[in-house]
């Protein structure tokens, strides 16, 4: 356990379902007879497994996040993890003081100032009456409740509680942290706060993390686990993780995906060869942002119903002519063509530029530029989007172009072909002073002011 902050080994937690309150005393009682009379003891519940034979470890210094649907289990697990249940089976070991945002408040006493309640919420976590009193004003300057730190939490908004419960688990000077969707607390300034608070502990404290935001999971963790009815489906790289977690949460609503693997259709133009590369153009830009585009991959992961099939995507310039560069703040446009295998009143189709970790940059869709008149399309024609934009200036990395197709509404639809990663494009060079993106300056200026 040098190296190891949380193992987890065969973990199973099972709960007696009764179908009636009289069962619960027969169960009980009647046992016990059955076995004085030697016969073999009915059973008057049901069980659910909420766990079963769950194992994995968490590393010191990992964020590792946990994802799944309601019911898959999560919160059952941290609550095993964190000693407020008992497991059925297997166990749990730690390695360092716990800190748990789980039901944020919720072992708060209403009667209670908030004083009070820091220093009866520290105690539970292990802090001494003088460690509470050497941290209670940075406590309360974190929550920022002003003086109703001195008034019964019962005349607390939710948002006062919340506040005062995440203020003390940043003060407890904890070694692992364990997070049960509970990141988007208070208002937008104390969000940023508890997010800052986050990335600070992550640099040297021991993440575990519970969300059904794939964007959160990939965003946050360097190591996943996916949960499906109690049980580990899933594990590795939160990218790859969170991809499977999406088609199994649309196959859940529309059904299996179509396994059909159907042929691109490319046209003879979108060949690319490495001398139509505008060196003149790149080299006499001054946004200094290269981009080399790969070719489209019809063979990268997908999924979908299969109504309709993408076919090409490609990124074209001004003059609608093919482009494997492009430079940071250039107009270009991203044009999708799929083909109807069935006919489509509503389809509407749409991309998102990503990361090299899954994160979302920016994307859209058609469906708000044709609520009012969808367009109708006959299995067997081709249908194409085109979306014009301005290309941000990009960090050096790897990126990558999701697109899909669906039919219905941004709300309801089925989804019909998903393509993971369907071109891959990758930024040489960058003018990127800070953040995830960066947009092209008009004008920077700095002066200062005569007396």
């Amino acid at each position: 356990m040098t190296d190891i902050a949380i193992r987890v080994t065969n973990l199973s937690k099972s709960y007696q379902i009764y179908d009636a309150p009289r069962d619960r005393l027969k169960q009980f009682i009647a046992p016990r007879l059955q076995r004085l009379f030697l016969q073999k003891p009915r059973q008057y519940f049901r069980e659910f497994w909420a766990l079963k034979d769950v194992s994995f470890e968490v590393k010191k210094g990992e964020t590792v996040g946990i994802i799944g649907r309601n019911g898959s289990g999560k919160s059952t697990l941290l609550q095993m993890i964190c000693g407020t249940l008992n497991p059925t089976g297997g166990s749990v070991q730690t390695n360092g003081r716990i800190a748990a945002l789980l039901e944020l408040g919720s072992g708060f006493n209403p009667e209670f100032t908030g004083r009070e309640n820091v220093y009866m919420n520290g105690a539970v976590l292990g802090l001494s009456h003088d460690e509470i009193d050497a941290r209670f004003n940075d406590i309360a300057a974190f929550a920022d409740i002003g003086e109703f730190i001195e008034q019964p939490t019962k005349k607390y908004s939710s948002g006062m509680v919340v506040r005062l419960a995440f203020a003390v688990i940043a003060h407890v000077g904890a070694d692992i942290l364990v997070i049960d969707e509970a990141l988007a607390v208070g208002d937008a300034f104390f969000t940023q706060k508890c997010m800052r608070f986050l990335r600070n502990f992550m640099k040297t404290g021991t993440v575990l993390f519970v969300s059904h935001s794939t964007d959160s999971i990939k965003s946050l963790c360097n190591y996943a686990v996916w949960l499906e009815k109690g049980q580990v489906l899933q594990e590795g790289a939160p990218k790859q993780v969170c991809e499977l977690y999406l088609e199994a949460f649309y196959e859940a609503q529309q059904g299996k995906s179509s396994t059909t693997k159907l042929k691109a259709i490319k046209s003879q133009d979108t060949t690319r060869s490495l001398k139509d590369q505008r060196l003149e153009f790149i080299n006499a830009s001054n946004l200094r942002n290269d981009l080399q585009i790969f070719e489209f991959d019809p063979e990268s992961a997908s999924f979908g119903k299969g109504g309709a099939q993408i076919t090409s995507v490609e990124f074209l310039d001004k003059n609608s002519s093919l482009l494997a560069w492009v430079v940071g703040g250039e107009q270009v446009t991203l044009r999708i063509h799929a083909i109807a295998r069935e006919p489509l009143d509503a389809p509407i189709m749409g991309f998102a530029i990503k990361d090299r970790l899954g994160q979302v940059l920016f994307g859209d869709n058609t469906y708000l530029s044709h609520r009012e008149d969808p367009l109708f399309c006959e299995a067997g024609k081709e249908i194409q989007a085109e979306f014009t934009f301005l290309m941000p200036i990009l960090p050096a990395g790897d990126y990558s172009v999701n697109v899909a197709i669906a039919n219905g509404t941004q709300n309801q639809h089925v989804q019909h072909h998903w393509i993971h990663d369907a071109v891959l494009f990758k930024s040489e060079s960058s003018s990127v002073s800070t953040g995830l993106i960066g947009i092209p300056m008009q004008h920077i200026k700095l002066s200062v002011s005569e007396n």
